[in-house]
């Protein structure tokens, strides 16, 4: 009787232990079900693409033509077709010059708008609008308009006694133009900028203020390395972004004049799109990912020589 008893008990315990065991599964699948639709997604609008574009590099992949040879000669004719090597160098300067000013113009906005000024909610909402309009197609057309020989800017310049010059026509301003748009939508990275001033703690500049610490020496020595990851991440994003542009630059100039704002990205739309060469068109896109990729590991191998986390800003002092 009684190893009947302990044999029930023994049953009884391994159906409790394997009961929460199914809940586990059933939990999965259902899971499972609910994550599908982007798994499927991620399968045929990300993976796929991603490896048929480098399988297609390799190809001379034609739209309608199909493939008729593989090898490297797509990746060969990147760097020795003089238009696309004179498009890196295009893309280059207006990455280099949009970035960091971008980036000062954002923090500079930030850290005004951080202090307790009537209205401070509406100056907000208005520096960050253009970042949600400047990529749009009208703001560009606007941009365009603005900046034509008989625009509002020559327009206001002529008021003045002055001769506008050809913005949009002249080699020598049509980059500039252009690059002007994008350091103009800063508002993205401004209101990320806000957000990493408002959790510095004010007690930092109190003591230093009592220290004796001017409002230079506070924001070199305290809210710079305080917000550091913050200006590291948005030197990573801004810069992959710029990288991608193409709405602007596209609809202001077309890559004129003498394609002096032809960007990579308007080089992977003519080859592909304008002349079907997909598989050009795909090796240009996957230089341009590994330029991206590099520039962003160099930015991650630098960050342990300006970027500090935790009690690292610390070692820095006033």
């Amino acid at each position: 009787m009684m190893s009947n008893n302990i044999a029930s008990q023994q049953r009884l315990a391994q159906d409790l232990i394997r009961k929460p065991g199914r809940s586990r599964l059933e939990s999965g699948r259902i899971g499972l079900v609910y994550i599908l639709p982007w798994i499927i997604g991620f399968l045929f609008f990300k993976l796929y693409p991603f490896a048929s574009s480098l399988y297609y590099s390799f190809t001379d992949m034609h739209l309608f033509n199909g493939i008729s040879k593989t090898g490297l000669f797509n990746y060969v004719d990147v760097f020795t077709n003089r238009a696309t090597v004179r498009s890196l160098e295009t893309t280059f300067r207006y990455v280099i010059t949009t970035v960091p000013l971008k980036l000062v113009a954002a923090l500079f906005i930030a850290y005004i708008l951080n202090f307790k000024i009537k209205g401070v909610n509406l100056f907000r909402t208005a520096y960050y609008v253009p970042s949600i309009l400047g990529g749009s197609v009208a703001i560009a057309v606007l941009w365009r308009a603005l900046f034509r020989n008989d625009g509002l800017i020559n327009s206001l310049l002529s008021t003045l006694g002055v001769q506008g010059p050809s913005w949009l026509s002249d080699p020598n301003y049509a980059l500039i133009i252009i690059s002007l748009l994008r350091i103009w939508q800063f508002g993205s990275a401004m209101v990320i900028f806000l957000a990493a001033l408002k959790g510095v703690p004010e007690e930092l500049y109190e003591a230093s203020t009592i220290d004796g610490a001017g409002k230079w020496r506070q924001f070199t020595k305290i809210t710079l390395p305080l917000i550091s990851p913050v200006i590291f991440y948005n030197l990573v994003t801004q810069t992959v972004q710029a990288f991608q542009e193409f709405n602007g630059p596209f609809i202001i100039t077309k890559g004129g004049p003498l394609n002096s704002t032809r960007l990579i990205t308007m080089i992977i739309y003519d080859q592909g799109i304008k002349n079907y060469k997909i598989g050009l068109s795909s090796a240009i896109a996957w230089v341009m990912f590994v330029i991206m990729m590099l520039l962003t590991l160099l930015a991650f191998w630098s960050q342990k020589r300006w970027v500090y986390y935790s009690d690292e800003t610390q070692r820095g002092g006033l």
